[in-house]
């Protein structure tokens, strides 16, 4: 009797045990949400990381049939959307559009960030690339990157905003291609393109989705790209590293939760998220404003941000970049 009962618990222990090994992918496996989900966005409506983050929200709410609403969360160095993301639920109904420069720029640049990504949220998913083109306007005699290390005169260059991603990797090339800028700060990416196209400054670095009706207009033209590689649908367009050897500068974005969200529970938003990422109409999508999704899983997005961050940290040393 003793021993059919000890068996007996032996192999209920056994099934317990198992259930609770199994737990957490089989939360992973049956999450989706039963209501609507938050994506804040620390950028304003219309620019780029609030594009790239609707179409991807809109992929999402069709694979949940739930709701994925954007909130954008605009200010200084995104602080504001970092911070209500932070501070918000742990459970998978709130999740964070980073930029890069949120992820990078902003902890290095400004005295009290007021949030740190590392302690209090986790990552999610990388969603893609964004890489930057050098432009000029296109009646400019400057055609190549060569001509305008050859300029005598100094360049002015237009910044989009001072301390911005578009911003470091300009003065990056300045700095990497001893190329002689002088910079002019605008209040954003459309100023500056405006000033480049009205004459008033000679080049400045953007994101393909800012330069690219331009350039195909006949408006701009598009000296290098700032990518390792050549872009699909720009082949005709070089890299920087062609004539400037080593230099590489990338916009990205990913998916962040707040610190707490369950495992399993970011598993689910993570698989999701690839599975959005391949589809062909969002990557059509993406192709069109020069994104190109990079799926992965939430390790790799920790140790690419790490990386860039310590790109980055060398790079505002090197330039003497000053936290505001």
């Amino acid at each position: 009797m003793g021993s059919r009962l000890s068996r007996r618990h032996l192999l209920a222990a056994a099934v317990l045990a198992a259930t609770f090994v199994h737990a957490p992918a089989a939360l992973a496996q049956s999450w989706q949400p039963t209501r609507p989900v938050k994506m804040i966005v620390p950028f304003p409506p219309g620019t780029a990381p609030d594009v790239t983050a609707r179409l991807l929200a809109d992929r999402l709410s069709q694979s949940w049939n739930q709701g994925v609403v954007v909130e954008n969360r605009a200010g200084a160095g995104a602080i504001p959307g970092m911070v209500a993301a932070a501070r918000s639920p742990a459970d998978g109904y709130t999740i964070a559009f980073v930029p890069a420069a949120a992820a990078t720029l902003t902890p290095l640049l400004y005295k009290n960030p007021q949030y740190n990504l590392e302690t209090e949220f986790v990552p999610v998913a990388a969603v893609g690339t964004s890489p930057f083109m050098v432009v000029v306007n296109a009646s400019s005699d400057i055609k190549t990157l060569a001509d305008l290390a050859k300029a005598n005169a100094r360049v002015n260059f237009a910044a989009a905003q001072l301390n911005s991603m578009p911003h470091l990797a300009g003065e990056m090339l300045s700095r990497t291609g001893k190329l002689n800028f002088f910079t002019v700060p605008y209040a954003g990416s459309q100023a500056a393109v405006t000033a480049l196209l009205s004459g008033d400054a000679a080049v400045t670095v953007e994101g393909v989705p800012g330069v690219v009706q331009h350039i195909k207009g006949g408006k701009l033209r598009a000296l290098a790209v700032t990518s390792d590689k050549r872009l699909p649908g720009f082949e005709d367009i070089p890299t920087v590293g062609e004539t400037i050897k080593g230099y590489e500068a990338l916009g990205w974005f990913g998916l962040f939760a707040p610190a707490g969200t369950p495992p399993a529970v970011v598993d689910a938003i993570n698989r999701e998220t690839n599975k959005a990422l391949a589809h062909p109409d969002l990557v059509k999508r993406y192709a069109d404003l020069g994104i190109y999704p990079s799926p992965g899983t939430p390790a790799a997005l920790k140790e690419f941000t790490s990386q860039q961050q310590k790109l980055l940290r060398g790079w505002v040393s090197e330039l003497n970049l000053q936290p505001q």
